[in-house]
């Protein structure tokens, strides 16, 4: 097919990615009332992307991060991941809004009661230790409670399709263990090396190749000043694009599910003929409708709480940042609730978005003016249903989902462009997402006009003032980088 980008196309592209980017590069931390409860389900950001590791040209990446904000001394649990619910990628290869194709994983937790012996001979005691690790973390022996997860298959509705178990190839059983958070350099000398030896090769039913899986602890990849955009913007997006660092997310780890499925299993082209074959795509998580807190918790007994119910969920993400900077407060909780062939109910805040008005009132008097081209179907296009030629999908629903067409080849690490689509990379943003695409600078001089006929800010280089360093991420799977560690606190 053609993967010529043409001038037109692109300024709807990237219209379409700064009404989702809005103000800040991490794109769903706490973005809701109720997700801040439940902190182990929050999705963070969502990243699909053609692979760019070399001799992997024939794969997609996704990449579904949770729980944010973690510091890395988090001890003495760290960040494992609920038990109680289920962590889904959902595809969409036929353009109806509705999951054709759906990745659930599901944890579980083994508790090696570790216990030392207190006390003078006649009076010893057997007592169990509060640390999760007693040695080298590597050493299985030496660990308390570690974690592992199984991969379901889903084809048709993610309650009611069809299910089907995919295999660790590694050694033929239907589960992948999960590495231990880096805990610091005494209990795991070489982090990087004990987390390469957690990326399984994944045999995926209904795939005549196999993909790679990895479930695990990565250092936080986005240059974001959180605290000065929710303080009103208390930054000077009219001011240089100077990279200065990555701003308040620097010292933070995060959680990446991370999976590289074949091209030729995640398009419908077979199914629906089409000459663009495109993916939509979003990560949610569910848990149980019922929780109950259980007044005595005890290690062989459930625990702290039971579960029960049906599934229901409780965090959505596509593209970035939707919820926290575009959805509004009253509506956050039902977003996250919500599927995407229901996206109907929120079009009011794509046609009429509050962003510009606020940075107008915010940064009137440095000549920020909102544009006034209502509605704004410059933005439905790309937000909705993707960009004619690009990535629409044929006979597309308007929905809300992170859209990428594979037919266009990856770029190589090296030569990427971090403004994407808008710096002449069409292998990025809003094409999927990359780990070093800069959603927040391509959006901003957007949101405030530069892709329209008169908008007064047309020609202004918006910015969030901070960039990613590429050279922090890896060029191979799983591509986030080494997560920081514990100790030393250098």
């Amino acid at each position: 097919m053609n993967t010529i980008i043409k001038r037109s196309a692109l300024a709807i592209a990237v219209a379409g990615a700064c009404l989702s980017a809005g103000l800040s590069q991490a794109s769903s931390h706490r973005e809701a009332p109720f997700i801040t409860e439940v902190p182990k389900v929050d999705g963070t950001d969502f990243y699909m992307f053609r692979s760019y590791e070399t001799g992997r040209e024939d794969y997609v990446t996704l990449i579904a991060n949770y729980l944010p904000l973690q510091d890395a001394y988090g001890g003495p649990n760290y960040f494992d991941l609920d038990e109680d619910a289920v962590y889904e990628i959902h595809v969409d290869n036929s353009g109806n809004a509705q999951e054709n194709l759906t990745f659930r994983f599901q944890f579980s937790s083994t508790l090696n009661d570790i216990q030392l012996p207190v006390g003078t001979d006649g009076d010893q005691k057997m007592v169990s230790v509060p640390l999760k690790n007693i040695g080298d973390a590597t050493n299985a022996a030496n660990v308390q409670l570690s974690q592992e997860y199984t991969v379901s298959v889903i084809r048709g509705d993610r309650r009611t399709g069809t299910v089907e178990t995919a295999t660790n190839i590694t050694d033929g059983t239907g589960t992948f263990d999960k590495p231990l958070d880096n805990i610091g350099n005494k209990s795991i000398g070489d982090y990087a090396a004990y987390a390469g030896q957690h990326i399984f090769e994944i045999g995926i039913p209904g795939c005549s190749t196999n993909g790679q899986v990895f479930v695990g602890q990565r250092k936080e990849a986005f240059a974001v000043n959180l605290g000065e955009i929710f303080d009103l913007v208390n930054t000077n997006p009219l001011g240089a694009r100077d990279g200065e660092g990555e701003g308040d997310l620097a010292d933070k780890n995060v959680t990446s599910f991370a999976l590289e499925v074949p091209t030729e299993c995640l398009t419908g082209t077979a199914m629906t003929g089409m000459d663009q074959p495109v993916i939509g795509a979003w990560t949610t998580a569910s848990v149980r409708q019922a929780r109950i807190i259980n007044p005595e918790p005890t290690a062989d007994g459930k625990g702290a709480t039971v579960e029960g119910g049906a599934w229901t969920q409780v965090s959505r993400l596509g593209m970035p940042l939707v919820n926290e900077v575009v959805i509004g407060l009253k509506d956050k909780d039902l977003f996250n609730a919500s599927e995407p062939m229901n996206d109907g109910q929120f079009a009011t805040y794509v046609t009429h978005p509050t962003l510009p008005e606020l940075l107008e009132i915010l940064f009137g008097s440095a000549g920020a003016v909102a544009p006034d081209n209502f509605p704004r179907t410059d933005l439905v296009t790309a937000f909705l249903t993707g960009v004619p030629d690009v990535n629409m999908p044929v006979g597309v629903q308007g929905s809300e989902m992170l859209r990428l067409n594979p037919a266009i080849a990856a770029t190589p690490a090296a030569t990427q462009n971090d403004l994407g689509v808008l710096g002449g990379d069409n292998a990025g943003f809003p094409n999927g997402r990359r780990p070093v695409d800069d959603v927040v600078d391509s959006a901003l001089r957007v949101v405030m006009g530069a892709l329209t006929e008169n908008a007064p800010n047309k020609d202004t280089p918006f910015t969030d003032g901070v960039q990613l360093d590429p050279t922090e991420l890896q060029v191979v799977f799983p591509y986030l980088a080494t997560p920081l560690a514990g100790s030393p606190n250098s």
